[in-house]
């Protein structure tokens, strides 16, 4: 079983089963809706995803006809998405977890519209917290 909640906490849900197909996503509605270089997504299947506490506290987007994003309506952290084409899965954002998780991304996709900032092979220093020098 898996564990997560938003950034406030308002809203923890539980997965009891696999998460499929993850990727990294570089798409720019991806990166617009996450505000980071690219959205590490997986699929769940519906029966095995609930929503234990804050379902009042989410609101929904829709992007396009058919498919629903759902976020905390505190902290705006994206909970899931949801696709009345494909009613048996859920995707969802996997930075929402607290569990550590067995399956691995698969690949990054559309790295073609990738931020021109973002160097996915980058040989830049890496920390365990804060650069030195920062306060």
């Amino acid at each position: 079983m898996y564990s997560g909640k938003c950034l406030c906490g308002a809203v923890s849900i539980d997965i009891n089963g696999p998460i499929s197909d993850i990727i990294h996503c570089h798409c720019s509605l991806c990166r617009k809706s996450s505000g980071t270089a690219y959205a590490t997504n997986g699929f769940v299947q519906t029966a095995h995803f609930e929503i234990v506490q804050g379902a009042e506290r989410l609101s929904t987007f829709t992007f396009k006809p058919g498919r629903f994003r759902h976020f905390c309506s505190a902290c705006g952290s994206p909970v899931y998405s949801s696709n009345e084409s494909d009613p048996r899965r859920i995707r969802i954002r996997l930075g929402i977890l607290d569990s550590e998780i067995d399956e691995k991304p698969l690949s990054h996709n559309f790295v073609s519209s990738k931020a021109g900032w973002d160097d996915l092979d980058a040989d830049i220093p890496r920390y365990d917290g804060f650069e030195p020098g920062r306060n």
